[in-house]
């Protein structure tokens, strides 16, 4: 072999060896694990996952061609009691934990999407209104209205997290209006008096104006959370038909009047009671105010919620609370969170994913006098103490890769696999998957016609990032 040969030789091997580096790098998966005995908590694993030609395991063919909704984001409510926890905290591990929560790089969790109080929820250390007035006295031109309840604590660490993701969405939800406004007189209970339904319009307008002028915007908001539980503190009745009258004749009509394009969604409540929002979206004049409907799931079947998509595919549909009871059962609640949530909302065309609530102290404090007592937050913040809970690691599953704009596709449904698969916008594939099952499950993922074998015990859950 002469001179010219051999270099021919040696540059053709590290083209090869270049060209196999790049497909080695190309066919990789990165995987993120959390298993039952928390022995993994949402851990970035070295291996795992390995490319084959075959496999005889179950195959979770991933569909790119099969797009169905948006994903605005995965996230939490940020309860009064949540800023006050976070804001005393010292400066320096406030922002430390605000960057772990709503940064993406490092091993922080990147969480997109918030959910706030329109006035107190019963995680707030006493019920408050933006328009509380002396026994007698109304205001139905909104003159007294402020929003200094929020400015001591949520608003303040807001526009913290807004340093760190200008991109954040935040929705608003009421959980009663002022009491002056209401049957009973009183923050519990009662329903809206109709001779005030455009007062509260007005609040609602002053709301999300005020907001705005503190640099918050408020991308959507909802008429009222759990309106068919008036038994919490705060709370309110609200049925489906004056719900339908509210918005047509004064919600909607006052948003356009004033140009605020902040979303309108209905309903707020559980997954049992599926007729309340499809009732209000039947009737096309409150429909054309309305941007989608909101769900819980302290009752009926996370199923159900594609036959509201069915009734009215034009509207979206947010999953925007579920609670976790202290102490909290890991095993337990990362597979039903999961499955319900994670994968159950995703694939029943839901474009938000939020649990209840994101911090609490040690003794789940502070709520309002018959308010919550035992809602686990994602964090327990005792001063600069800082405990991450099962929600942490649920939503983290979901928020650090499947961004907004990702747009959920299609994968096929294994009994013992729940999966749910999505394409972000950069291009990349997200499957998420739990094992349902009592035992170790090898299987495999089909993503642009490659095979990638891996496996998960019991309960486990795992993040497959291409």
């Amino acid at each position: 072999m002469n001179r010219f040969q051999t270099l021919c030789l040696v540059f053709s091997m590290a083209l090869m060896s270049a060209c196999n580096t790049g497909n080695t790098r190309m066919d990789s998966v990165s995987f993120y694990l959390s298993t039952p005995d928390k022995k993994a908590l949402f851990a970035k694993q070295d291996t795992g996952v390995t490319f084959a030609e075959t496999d005889n395991s179950p195959v979770i063919e991933v569909n790119e061609h099969v797009v169905f909704q948006e994903m605005d984001g995965f996230g939490f409510s940020l309860t009064g009691g949540s800023a006050y926890h976070i804001y005393n905290m010292s400066e320096d591990t406030r922002k430390q934990l605000l960057n772990e929560l709503f940064r993406l790089d490092g091993n922080n969790i990147g969480i997109s999407y918030l959910r706030i109080s329109l006035g107190a929820s019963d995680l707030d250390a006493e019920v408050c209104s933006y328009d509380d007035l002396p026994e007698g006295e109304t205001d139905e031109n909104m003159d007294k209205f402020s929003l200094a309840p929020d400015k001591k604590f949520l608003i303040p660490v807001l526009k913290e997290i807004l340093a760190i993701y200008p991109e954040l969405k935040i929705m608003a939800s009421p959980w009663s209006p002022p009491s002056w406004m209401k049957t009973n007189n009183s923050s519990k209970g009662g329903s809206l008096i109709p001779e005030y339904y455009p007062a509260y319009a007005k609040y609602f307008v002053k709301y999300v104006q005020g907001m705005a002028k503190e640099g918050i915007t408020i991308d959507a908001i909802t008429v009222q959370n759990e309106p068919l539980h008036p038994g919490n503190n705060p709370s309110l009745l609200m049925l489906p038909e004056d719900q339908a009258k509210f918005i047509k004749n004064q919600l909607g009509p006052a948003f356009k009047q004033a140009n605020i394009s902040t979303k309108i969604v209905i309903y707020d409540h559980n997954a049992d009671r599926i007729d309340y929002p499809i009732s209000i979206m039947d009737d096309p004049n409150a429909k054309q105010y309305i941007d989608g409907s909101a769900f819980h799931l302290y009752g009926g079947s996370i199923h159900d919620l594609t036959k509201v998509y069915n009734a009215h595919p034009d509207k979206n549909l947010y999953f925007t609370e579920q609670w976790i009871g202290a102490p909290g059962d890991f095993p337990e609640n990362l597979k039903w969170h999961v499955e319900n949530l994670i994968v159950g909302a995703s694939r029943n065309w839901c474009k938000t994913v939020l649990e209840w609530n994101l911090a609490a102290d040690p003794d789940m404090k502070p709520h309002t006098p018959g308010g919550c007592t035992r809602c686990l937050g994602a964090i327990t913040i005792d001063g600069d103490m800082v405990t991450r809970n099962p929600a942490y690691y649920i939503i983290a599953h979901a928020s650090k890769f499947v961004r907004p704009g990702s747009k959920r596709i299609g994968s096929n449904s294994i009994p013992e696999l729940a999966n749910v698969a999505f394409k972000t916008p950069g291009g990349s594939v997200v499957v998420i998957v739990l094992n349902k099952s009592e035992t170790t499950q090898k299987f495999t993922i089909k993503i642009r016609g490659k095979l990638y074998t891996t496996s998960l015990a019991s309960g486990a859950v795992g993040t497959y990032f291409k």
